[in-house]
């Protein structure tokens, strides 16, 4: 199996379709599906359901997207740096994180250092705690922003001097707005939309089990979360100040009481082989948050 045939497979698979496929790689239809059957017979698996008009992904063919994809991105990103030429600092850095306006602390770092090394490019990734943690073990991401109690034990980690805070977000004109802080009581019998996240840290606030609840929708990134809040479909536990919540945005923001607050961290892979942008990178994280 060659990086070429992972790379012409993942252009398959995208396409939906051989010529389509072939016409992006300029490549001819028959050669490219005589490759795709060697790769077939290579891994022994059948990789594509083959219909009269289009071509779908089997069971198998997924999971070798996934790895393709890893595979690829990892090639070029080594290409990418061995090509920096000597004594110019250049490549990528990749930043994977939850949402949090602690971010800006990261956002803040990355302008320090593009200031010093214009040549070096960020990657940014949002995603929850699994999806960062998930990008760091594979070697997608350089350094991982997490919210809360994230376990990171298998990871280098420094903590950012931030706090955020949780709360609900609702609709401007709903009936608890005229609270200034929002407790279990208020939410009794209420319908509710939680982060996988928020229900990790929610169950010790609400003293009660959350199958107990009245869940209506999960989430995993607030933006789309914020749309059920403002049709009143249900009351958005999240953090605070990471969507508009200002007059006329129709969201309103009220915190938890008792208040529960979430500590932020940045960490990245134990042993881990940075390029040079990545390693000079962390020197100036490890220069702002070391102490």
């Amino acid at each position: 199996m060659e990086l070429r045939h992972l790379q012409y497979f993942l252009m398959v698979a995208r396409e939906g379709t051989i010529s389509g496929a072939a016409a992006a790689l300029h490549v001819s239809q028959p050669s490219l599906s005589r490759q795709m059957q060697d790769l077939e017979r290579d891994l022994g698996v059948r990789l594509f359901e083959r219909g009269s008009r289009r071509i779908t992904l089997t069971e198998p063919g997924m999971r070798l997207r996934g790895r393709a994809e890893e595979i690829v991105d990892l090639v070029g990103r080594a290409e990418t740096e061995f090509r920096v030429t000597a004594g110019t600092l250049a490549g990528e850095v990749r930043v994977a994180g939850g949402e949090t306006p602690a971010m800006g602390l990261v956002a803040d770092a990355i302008a320090v250092f593009k200031d010093a090394y214009p040549l070096v490019r960020f990657n940014l990734f949002s995603g929850n705690a699994e999806a960062v943690g998930e990008r760091l073990d594979r070697g997608r991401a350089d350094f991982g922003v997490f919210v809360g109690h994230a376990d990171l034990s298998r990871f280098e980690f420094l903590q950012l001097p931030a706090r955020d805070r949780w709360g609900v977000f609702m609709r401007e004109d709903d009936p608890l707005t005229s609270l200034g802080s929002v407790s279990p009581d208020d939410l009794a019998g209420r319908s509710l939309v939680l982060s996988e996240q928020a229900g990790r840290e929610m169950g010790t606030w609400f003293h009660r089990d959350l199958d107990d609840l009245d869940v209506v929708a999960t989430y995993n990134l607030l933006y789309n979360a914020a749309l059920l809040a403002r049709r009143g479909v249900g009351y958005v536990i999240s953090l605070e100040g990471i969507v508009d919540t200002s007059a006329g945005s129709g969201l309103a923001f009220r915190p938890l009481e008792p208040a529960v607050s979430a500590d932020i961290f940045i960490a990245w892979k134990r042993y881990q082989s940075f390029s040079p942008a990545a390693e000079a990178f962390l020197a100036e994280i490890r220069r702002r948050w070391g102490a």
